[in-house]
């Protein structure tokens, strides 16, 4: 019997799915107290299904694999498993359709100038000139840049096809198009053929001067970590929006700040922030080229099923000693 530890709350139905996986695993489940691993606890567990903290090596002699429940494993780095060898995987792709699609939607808001709609019903009066005030950008023939090829990109690209977008993509390794990651059927491009061209991460400057929209939807390493600086925000169209679904230390918000009151670019469409909650003092708050959201692009009801099948098919090349899916490279950090 192969021994799994489990602590996520899954019901019932969860838990048997991932037991109908095979007849061979001796399934525990508990809770972390405080979401914290407690100094007393150990466990025999071979592979442990991880909301939150790991133990130390010495509290799982036993342990091969760690499968998160979340994308990232920031968390995981200050930790001793971080430094071992066992395989560590994550739950990438959990959240591909809904921060896909609330991209899309920033893309849209910003394409159709809806901040005007609200704006003006508060006034009860339409602008003289609705032309100038409303009259929307055409997707079809626009550039839209995504920084990042992962299953949010991927899912996004799907979206965008039919608008008649012009699809730009970096990727860290842009001779490597198939993505080794999870999606789910019918979602994405998991043969990477959705966009017009392909670019490695050193050409975003380049990239983003030819693109009408941005979508970060980049991992924070040390690579991403204020990339979007004032060089590469005066890089953009003044004409352009930039979109950040990935991680707020991505974008410099100073520098971004001072580019939307300088017309280096249009306009922001902002989930994540350097600090979060946004703080009471930010600018961001009163700029009206922002459409400021708390972190809640990633929300999404069916995660708990969308992680269990994503650890179930896991489970099931674990114990059929195929390569894993969403396998973290600790080098990279993600």
């Amino acid at each position: 019997m192969r021994h799994l530890l489990i602590t996520a709350p899954f019901p019932s139905p969860l838990v048997d799915k991932i037991r109908a996986v095979s007849p061979n695993l001796n399934i525990e489940q508990r809770t972390l107290p405080n979401g914290r691993w407690p100094d007393d606890w150990t466990t025999e567990a071979e592979i442990y299904y991880a909301l939150g903290a790991v133990p130390r090596l010495e509290q799982a002699p036993n342990l091969q694999w760690v499968q998160a429940h979340y994308a990232g494993v920031d968390s995981l780095k200050d930790s001793e498993l971080w430094q071992s060898d066992v395989l560590i995987t994550t739950a990438s792709g959990v959240h591909a359709a809904n921060m896909a699609q609330y991209a899309l939607t920033q893309i849209l808001v910003w394409a159709h100038r809806v901040p005007n709609w609200f704006k003006y019903k508060q006034t009860k009066k339409w602008d003289k000139n609705r032309w100038e005030t409303f009259v929307p950008q055409e997707l079809h023939g626009k550039t839209v840049g995504i920084l990042g090829y992962g299953s949010i990109g991927r899912e996004l690209a799907r979206l965008l096809k039919p608008f008649g977008c012009t699809i730009l993509v970096t990727k860290r390794d842009a001779r490597q198009l198939v993505d080794p990651g999870y999606s789910e059927l019918g979602s994405g491009d998991p043969e990477g053929g959705l966009p017009d061209r392909v670019y490695p991460s050193e050409a975003t400057r380049s990239v983003v001067g030819e693109c009408d929209f941005v979508v970060i939807t980049l991992p924070l390493t040390e690579r991403t970590h204020y990339l979007f600086d004032e060089e590469m925000l005066k890089a953009m169209k003044p004409s352009a929006f930039l979109v950040n679904v990935g991680r707020g230390a991505i974008v410099k918000e100073a520098d971004l700040v001072r580019g939307l009151k300088k017309g280096w670019l249009a306009g922001a469409g902002l989930d994540v922030y350097e600090e979060e909650p946004l703080p009471d003092d930010s600018p961001l708050w009163e700029m009206e080229n922002v459409v400021l959201t708390p972190h809640v692009s990633g929300f999404t009801p069916h995660y708990d099923e969308r992680a269990t099948d994503i650890f179930a098919e896991n489970l099931r090349r674990y114990l059929a000693g195929e390569p894993l899916l969403n396998l973290v490279d600790r080098e990279e950090g993600y």
